[in-house]
């Protein structure tokens, strides 16, 4: 079966961490924390080896403004030339300092201080300080530098360096668990300012970090060429790592089972499934949410709630599952999974293709019949759940579907501009704050869906100012139910932050949105 981190080990988050008088704060330790992985019986760790890992894409640049911090981008990347300031664990979301030395609030989140780790320096021998924390973000609230780090980092109003190693961080708004945000963002990676300011060009042919690896040779449409950061505390266990890039999700199966690469960054059910017939380890982050079909209330038809209704009622989630993933794929049947402590009772839609046809023809006979342009990739999975979708709705009447297919780079304007009808994008919940608030809260650019509904603004908000536990429970089942009530999306799969292991590869932990620690891996002798 595939081997999903925390699945039987989940228990609800410790009381103690989210009292009123909230510290995020942990003794930095060896490699930050015990995070479970793949192989816990695996044996003592091996030092040695160059690894081998591909993944699905290749950076644009390496300045870490640029880079997102999930597993499908470039996550493993980051983390190898910059570090952690910190990661949480994901079977608690406890969040454990490896860079720093705590992130603390002692005020219910209206401001935090950032400690760092004495001794850390960049590799072109520059402080690893306080000053250099500001810069960096400094740079990603700029909204003219376009990070894709903007919402996360945005909540900060103010930064303060009261020591070398000391920032006091104001937020715009209270947030208690402002620290999760930090792990999920590229807020987490901290670049050397006097190797950035010698431009973009540069910058890229030497990214200069406090990383565990530095690099030592970018083969554009290739791969990147790592190597162990001599200065890094405590030491990597891998010489090197290979990072190949292959946008073929069945070509990085193949590497890794004709012994190629030793590791694959996967994200699609289909090919866990096969990876599993074949008999390899597989590791997969549960977390709640997943993909989701946005339905753009901004205009016609969907500013209509019958209309987002009725398409929910309509699509068969179960029949997309069969065609498109191989029946392979969890399916959201809540927002949350069981093993969460945020888990609520409230179903989404089911599918029901009489109702969803009752409210066609009563739109229909309003003159606002159901006319859309599915926005589609290029990505094969992602073309195939349009088509499959477009097919579904073409056995309904009163209904009219068009797929438009576009390159990613360009499809990403028309979804900043909002100017599309249903698209594809996902909210991938382990903390809810973040995901909730960027994919659902009136306030924020990346809700695509245009959703502006107060009591779900409030329920959101309450969230992220509470600090115990049954408090921040209670407003995100209000949150579940009006999301679920008012049908923005139609949520179709379970987000699948995941691994591919070769024979020999162990020690793959996962930190956020399936972020990989290249620090603590290893390879067998």
């Amino acid at each position: 079966m595939l081997h999903r981190v925390g699945r039987l080990l989940r228990r609800p988050l410790p009381v103690a961490v989210l009292a009123a008088t909230l510290t995020l704060v942990v003794a930095a330790c060896g490699s930050g924390g015990a995070v479970p992985s793949a192989d816990a019986d695996a044996g003592d760790p091996v030092r040695g080896g160059t690894m081998r890992i591909v993944q699905g894409g290749e950076p644009r640049s390496l300045d870490p403004a640029t880079l997102v911090n999930a597993w499908v981008s470039n996550s493993l990347l980051g983390n190898a030339l910059y570090g952690t300031l910190l990661v949480n664990d994901p079977e608690t979301a406890e969040i454990t300092p490896v860079l720093a030395e705590s992130f603390e609030t002692t005020d219910g989140g209206n401001t935090f201080v950032l400690t760092l780790r004495e001794g850390t320096t960049f590799t072109d021998g520059t402080a690893y300080d306080a000053e250099a924390i500001r810069y960096n973000w400094d740079r990603l609230r700029d909204p003219e530098a376009g990070s894709p780090s903007l919402i996360q980092a945005s909540q900060i109003a103010a930064l303060d360096v009261t020591g070398p190693l000391t920032l006091r961080v104001t937020l715009a708004a209270p947030n208690p668990h402002y620290g999760q945000a930090v792990v999920w963002s590229g807020l987490n990676w901290i670049a050397s300012p006097a190797a950035l300011d010698g431009g973009r060009q540069a910058f890229d042919e030497r990214p200069v970090g406090a990383g565990p690896f530095t690099m030592t040779q970018w083969r554009r449409q290739d791969r990147i060429i790592l190597e162990r950061n001599g200065g890094y505390e405590p030491a990597p266990y891998l010489d090197g790592i290979e990072l190949i890039h292959n946008g073929d999700t069945n070509q990085r199966l193949n590497a890794v089972i004709a012994g190629e690469a030793g590791l694959a960054v996967e994200g699609s059910w289909a090919t866990l499934g096969r990876a599993e017939d074949a008999g390899l380890r597989t590791m997969v982050q549960p977390t709640g949410g997943g993909q989701y079909l946005a339905l753009n209330t901004r205009r016609k038809p969907f500013d209509d709630d019958r209309a987002r209704r009725a398409l929910a009622l309509a699509i068969d989630v179960d029949a997309l599952n069969d065609v498109v993933f191989s029946g392979r794929a969890e399916l959201p049947r809540t927002l949350f999974d069981e093993s969460s402590p945020f888990h609520a009772d409230v179903p989404m839609p089911a599918h029901d293709p009489r109702a969803a046809q009752q409210l066609f023809d009563e739109l229909a006979a309003e003159g606002k019949p159901v006319s859309f342009t599915f926005l589609a990739y290029t990505s094969v999975e992602n073309k195939a759940v349009a088509e499959a979708v477009q097919a579904q709705l073409s056995a309904f009447d009163g209904v009219d579907v068009r797929v438009e297919v576009l390159e990613f780079a360009s499809a990403l304007p028309r979804l900043n501009s909002y100017d599309f009808d249903v698209a594809i994008t996902s909210a991938t919940i382990v903390d809810p704050d973040t995901a909730l608030w960027s994919n659902f809260h009136g306030d924020s650019p990346g809700n695509f869906t245009g959703l502006d509904d107060p009591a779900l603004n409030a329920a959101i908000d309450e969230g992220r100012r509470a600090a115990e536990l049954d408090a921040r429970s209670a407003a995100y089942a209000i949150a579940q139910r009006r999301i679920g009530d008012l049908t923005p999306a139609v949520w179709y799969i379970r987000t699948a932050p995941a691994a591919v292991l070769g024979d020999g590869v162990h020690g793959v932990q996962m930190y956020g949105m399936g972020s990989i620690r290249p620090e603590v891996l290893w390879m067998a002798s």
